[in-house]
């Protein structure tokens, strides 16, 4: 019995200790994700304007050419998945990897019609593992990432579609609603889709409304990648939060049910040194 005793004692001391760390975990991703959604929620308004100016000039330029803008046959497809480098985050890797999956199991035959880059160990691991080859990634990102951290990976990934190494560039991404909702998000960056209701007022452009959109696209892809990262830390924060403090619940519930087992295996350790005790006396009556 006394031995039952230690090895409960023992399972309440594990577990208080990892609801500490889980505790602690959760405290910190809130303190993250503050941050990380102010950023998220600032950089929208950028990226929706910039996606309007970009519009506005291709619609209201007859005959400007771009290859950004001009949807091809599709040959070969990229997709920039974006992940965490770490895990404790619920579903929030799988879900998005599950849809990057999904996606090119569905829609493409063989490796030669897709191409694969990353950003997060998570996501680049897991498709190693899976022998899908990857034409750039991007690990270590700090909790509140720079443009400059990620500016190598979306440039590539933007010049290679003018180049015509692949026909369209999807993002794969968790879109940030609240801490307890992240939306696993697939959305075509390039060739630009074109914006309903974009305005068509005449402006005259030096040198050339072409020349101003040799400048403008290349950016305005690289912001909305930019703007997914952000989106996607936003989200990591979220659902590790709430992992965390799920977490933190199972354990009190754990403890509390040790605990209970406890103090029943110690009533009836007292109860039975009771009835030896009694049994001694009556025995030496």
């Amino acid at each position: 019995m006394a031995k039952g005793m230690r090895e409960i004692k023992r399972q309440i001391k594990s577990t208080q200790n990892t609801k500490q760390i889980t505790r602690a975990m959760e405290m910190v991703a809130a303190a993250n994700l503050r941050r990380a959604q102010q950023a998220a929620e600032a950089a929208r308004p950028y990226s929706d304007k910039l996606k309007e100016v970009v519009a506005s000039i291709a619609a209201g330029s007859k005959g400007v050419k771009h290859p950004m803008l001009q949807t091809r046959e599709v040959k070969k497809t990229a997709y920039l998945v974006i992940t965490s480098d770490r895990g404790l985050a619920g579903g929030y890797n799988a879900n998005v990897l599950r849809k990057a999956m999904t996606e090119i199991r569905e829609k493409h035959q063989s490796p030669s019609e897709y191409a694969v880059f990353v950003i997060g160990r998570k996501g680049s691991n897991f498709f190693k593992k899976r022998n899908v080859e990857i034409v750039q990634e991007v690990t270590g990102l700090p909790d509140s990432p720079k443009f400059s951290d990620i500016k190598s990976i979306a440039a590539s990934a933007v010049s290679n579609f003018e180049k015509g190494a692949y026909d369209q560039l999807f993002l794969v991404y968790n879109k940030f609603q609240n801490a307890i909702s992240q939306i696993p998000t697939m959305v075509r960056l390039l060739p630009m889709e074109e914006v309903k209701g974009a305005s068509t007022a005449s402006y005259e452009y030096e040198p050339s409304a072409e020349g101003v959109l040799e400048v403008l696209l290349p950016k305005y892809a690289e912001t909305i990648i930019y703007s997914a990262v952000l989106e996607g830390k936003a989200s990591e924060f979220g659902a590790r939060m709430t992992a965390m403090n799920s977490a933190t619940k199972n354990a009190t519930k754990m403890i509390s049910s040790y605990t209970l087992a406890y103090n029943r295996a110690r009533q009836a350790a007292i109860t039975q040194e009771i009835a030896e005790i009694v049994s001694g006396a009556n025995a030496n009556a």
